[in-house]
């Protein structure tokens, strides 16, 4: 698993600077005659500032961000002193951006850490954890979990440990069930290659290089799951004919953790993203993002496994 992820990052991240006469791959793919519309909590970009206006005045808050078959994600604010349950995935990890405040992570089998802005976290799946907000600030966070209205599990010791069960959610109540300990079928998921707890985005990247530095890697890897740092100076934005890529039947989401991000999506026309914002790619919808001119850009790509194909035009070559 760690060398397939090590090389499908290398593989996505180095793909501007190929030669443009290099071989490719040609097909027909499947692309809808009608694309899928933006409904509901799933807007093509959700602003942070709109957001943090729409809950001022608030500590503890929750806002959908996005919600497909494939991601559930959503903003989370704690107020001080607030903590969760132990709790876990039982089939997908779980991350997280810490955006405000301070958060306390207690996942089993790693020492307790603090997280403040620009933290990101993981947690293999059915791995417990909790969090706990420290400070005299509400804690901010961007949570990303499996979509399609997963719950998370409650795990217990023993069974008298049980007690009340958590409240019922979403047409879902709570069973006492047991499973088995090996990882087929039950266990725990492990930290390995890429994955690890938690990066310091801004001392790890933005403090160390304020002005250049690795273009980023790979924070999140397996054959479900990626979650892609995209870091570069910015440049001047390319034309509207050079329309990107789009994806088969998967959606891709963007959180943007520093400076700004242009993106051109097809049906919408150009849009400028800053730090804190998502913008979200439906299937089908051929997408452009690039660094936006004046500064330092990062963007962290959430898409359903580092091998996913890109789909690119006739004549652009299999790049943008």
């Amino acid at each position: 698993m760690k060398k397939i992820a090590t090389f499908a990052a290398i593989a996505l991240l180095t793909l501007p600077a190929l030669a443009q006469d290099r071989k490719v791959y040609l097909d027909w793919a499947p692309k809808p005659d009608k694309m899928k519309e933006y409904t509901g909590a799933n807007k093509l970009i959700i602003r942070l500032d709109d957001v943090l206006a729409k809950h001022k005045g608030q500590a503890s808050w929750t806002e959908d961000v996005v919600e497909t078959e494939r991601y559930s994600a959503k903003w989370i604010s704690m107020g001080p002193g607030e903590k969760t349950r132990t709790q876990f995935y039982g089939d997908d990890r779980t991350s997280w951006v810490v955006w405000d405040g301070q958060i306390r992570f207690t996942i089993k089998g790693q020492e307790p850490f603090i997280a403040k802005k620009g933290f990101l976290v993981q947690v293999p799946l059915r791995v417990p954890y909790s969090m706990e907000v420290v400070g005299n600030e509400p804690g901010l966070r961007f949570e990303v979990t499996r979509g399609g209205g997963i719950l998370p599990s409650y795990p217990v010791d023993t069974k008298a440990d049980f007690g009340a069960p958590p409240p019922p959610k979403d047409g879902q109540h709570y069973v006492k069930v047991s499973y088995p300990t090996v990882f087929v079928g039950g266990g725990m998921d492990t930290y390995n290659g890429v994955n690890k707890p938690y990066l310091d985005f801004m001392k790890d990247f933005v403090e160390k290089y304020p002005n250049g530095g690795p273009r980023g890697g790979l924070f999140m890897g397996d054959y479900d799951n990626q979650a892609a740092i995209i870091r570069g100076p910015g440049v001047a934005i390319p034309p509207a004919t050079n329309k990107g890529h789009f994806h088969i039947g998967n959606d891709e989401f963007w959180f943007i953790l520093e400076g700004k991000i242009a993106y051109e999506v097809e049906g919408k026309g150009l849009i400028i993203s800053k730090a804190g914002d998502v913008v979200l790619a439906l299937p089908g919808r051929f997408h452009r993002a690039s660094w936006a001119p004046g500064q330092m850009d990062t963007r962290l790509a959430f898409n359903r496994s580092p091998t996913m194909q890109h789909n690119y035009a006739e004549d652009a070559n299999g790049t943008q």
